[in-house]
């Protein structure tokens, strides 16, 4: 029960700070996006600003020897940069670039409304869905070759 309540609490925190600073609002994330047109460097102070929360987090991490709601760290698995990390983050780039969301702002800015964001959340769980099929499809193939 613990886990669940510190996630729920992780995410009102994560969606109040998105929500305070505008982060949810695809027009200012545009706006930053566009370096040379009417470019709006407010998110550069968020960003700014969180560099140092995530590095204190991380080291208070560093120095636990198990994190407060698991029995040990789960590193990635993955360590490497290859051509589907390139790939989805390409991907995840040009999404943000043409509407102004990626998925954290767009989950939390559902509850103004918006049949923009709402579009573009049922989109995004579409892609999710369609990449986990294929990736069943891909699996299958392996098996029986």
């Amino acid at each position: 029960m613990a886990r669940v309540l510190t996630a729920l609490l992780a995410g009102l925190l994560f969606g109040l700070g998105l929500t305070v600073s505008q982060m949810i609002n695809p027009g200012k994330v545009l706006g930053f996006l566009d370096l040379f047109g009417d470019w709006d460097p407010s998110l550069a102070f968020v960003m700014l600003g969180a560099i140092p929360v995530a590095a204190t987090g991380y080291r208070l991490a560093r120095r636990s020897s198990a994190p407060l709601c698991a029995t040990e760290f789960a590193p990635p698995a993955a360590s490497r940069i290859d051509a589907r990390l390139i790939g989805g983050a390409i991907l995840f780039g040009i999404g943000w670039g043409l509407v102004g969301y990626c998925p954290g702002p767009a989950l939390a800015s559902l509850g103004l409304g918006n049949s923009g964001t709402l579009l573009f959340v049922a989109a995004m769980f579409a892609g999710m869905a369609g990449f986990s099929v294929q990736q069943s499809f891909a699996a299958r193939r392996v098996r029986h070759a």
